[in-house]
């Protein structure tokens, strides 16, 4: 009987440790895989920069569709994406969203990080209170993420300068343009174009130009009051693709300087083909939800992070020759998000 009573004992207890878990927002301590899993929900909250910016509905696209993917491989898991963007680049407001987020306990958070100095703080916050944080487009390296996806900025802007150079046969004078002065990555492109032009005797940066705002219209702008201004300028370095958001922007502009830009957007597409914009480069807009909220998952659900903290992905370089090709990829991108908030 003392036996038998030992051993009923033996299963029981290894039955109510088989059904502790962890149910906070950080990594568990013997997370289940396969079908040996029990139904679980995670809630990934997912932060762009601003809600009117159009890369980040491709990767609001690509959040979801990771979510879908999830959810087909992994009976009994679901996956909810809550997607938070300012309608303007507002730091302050993703400084509330991911106080939010935190309270709520979610169980991860991506965010292309707006201003490190402000973020910072929350963001560390949000990983003391076992929210593991990525960052994705614009990093924060002191915030505490686990994992950042996105370009390597400064080989984007180094391959900007290249691309201009060679457009301008090595010769010219060329102008900047970046956006909000506070951004990480936005800096780290500007370097790399600087960096870049200093290897050709006949390329002369007459200035950086930035517009914080960061608005199309004000973007289109500042350009045009610069080459205005300074008419002897022949090429335009983009660091971001902004004022080519809007139709009529390189008017005055591309019948005197050549033009390279970051962002391979449906519009910006439209310049290539109409010859006013020379070369785009692509950054993975797709990828910044889609690798975020997998890598959020494997860490939640599995414990699990990626090799390396910077994950680089590749740009793509888009021309004349390429620029059907690159269009048809938007199509699917935006294929049931093109309203999306």
């Amino acid at each position: 009987m003392n036996k038998q009573y030992a051993a009923m004992l033996t299963l029981l207890v290894s039955a109510a440790l088989a059904g502790c878990g962890s149910e906070g927002g950080g990594a568990p301590e013997g997370a289940t895989t396969g079908s040996a899993a029990s139904e679980k929900t995670y809630v990934f909250g997912v932060l762009a920069k601003a809600q009117w910016n159009p890369v980040f509905k491709a990767a609001r696209a690509g959040a979801e569709q990771a979510a879908a993917d999830i959810e087909a491989q992994n009976p009994g898991v679901t996956v909810d994406i809550d997607w938070r963007a300012p309608s303007e680049d507002d730091a302050q407001k993703q400084v509330e969203f991911v106080e939010l987020l935190t309270s709520q306990g979610v169980d991860g958070i991506a965010i292309s990080v707006s201003d490190a100095t402000l973020l910072n703080g929350p963001l560390q916050t949000a990983v003391g209170s076992d929210v593991p944080v990525v960052t994705y487009d614009s990093d924060a390296p002191a915030s505490g993420r686990f994992a950042y996806y996105g370009m390597d900025d400064a080989a984007a802007g180094t391959k900007v300068m290249e691309e201009l150079a060679g457009q301008m046969g090595g010769e010219g004078i060329v102008a900047v343009l970046s956006g909000n002065p506070n951004s990480a990555n936005l800096a780290a492109r500007v370097e790399g174009v600087l960096e870049q032009a200093a290897n050709y005797d006949g390329i002369e940066i007459r200035g950086v130009y930035n517009e914080p705002t960061e608005k199309a219209a004000e973007m289109a702008a500042k350009m045009q009051q610069v080459q205005a201004s300074e008419p002897d300028i022949t090429g335009w370095a983009l660091v971001g693709g902004w004022p080519l958001y809007t139709e009529n922007s390189l008017d005055g502009i591309y019948s005197n300087a050549k033009v390279v830009s970051i962002d391979a957007l449906p519009l910006p597409l439209e310049y290539v083909r109409q010859g006013q914009a020379q070369v785009l480069i692509g950054q993975p807009y797709f990828g910044w939800g889609y690798e975020s909220v997998m890598m959020l998952f494997e860490f939640a659900h599995n414990g699990q992070e990626p090799e390396q903290v910077l994950n680089y992905a590749d740009f793509d370089v888009v021309t004349a020759e390429n620029v059907e090709e690159f269009a048809g990829r938007w199509d699917e991108w935006l294929e049931g998000v093109a309203g999306g908030n």
